[in-house]
């Protein structure tokens, strides 16, 4: 089945969609960052099968988000992230925040987070570039931008 795409579309949000708006893209790109490089790590991780994480993968790397380094003679790969890809991951550390709070249960977050500058466990929170307050959808007003369809 053919995706529709949102790459043509003066939206941020979905342009982004385009690059990883497939549900499987977003953990390929988690299990890249936490150090699962390699297809076979990839692919037991998520119990995806190799002809979809393949297409995913090869998608990433077409956006730019993740790079192919060989890692032996066959050939094999092992993928990174690209800074456009590791900008990604800063998103899904938001999704994170979400998904922490409304859907972690009694249990808590399964995972957490020790920021290296200050060595605590912390969680994620936006703020404005300009004045460094928290910014979050309430704070804000939606502008046309220099990008907006005529």
């Amino acid at each position: 089945m053919q995706r529709t795409s949102f790459s043509g579309m003066a939206c941020s949000i979905a342009r982004t969609l385009d690059v990883i708006g497939e549900p499987w893209s977003p953990l390929v790109l988690r299990d890249v960052w936490v150090g699962l490089n390699r297809f076979d790590q990839i692919q037991a991780d998520l119990g995806i099968s190799r002809k979809v994480l393949t297409e995913r993968l090869g998608h990433l790397v077409e956006q730019g988000v993740l790079e192919r380094h060989p890692y032996d003679q066959r050939p094999r790969y092992e993928y990174r992230l690209t800074q456009k890809g590791t900008e990604l991951v800063d998103l899904l550390m938001v999704m994170t925040r979400w998904g922490d709070r409304w859907l972690a249960g009694e249990t808590g977050p399964p995972v957490l987070y020790r920021h290296h500058a200050c060595g605590e466990i912390s969680g994620v929170d936006l703020r404005c570039d300009r004045c460094g307050e928290p910014m979050h959808a309430g704070d804000v007003d939606p502008q046309p931008g220099p990008g907006t369809a005529a």
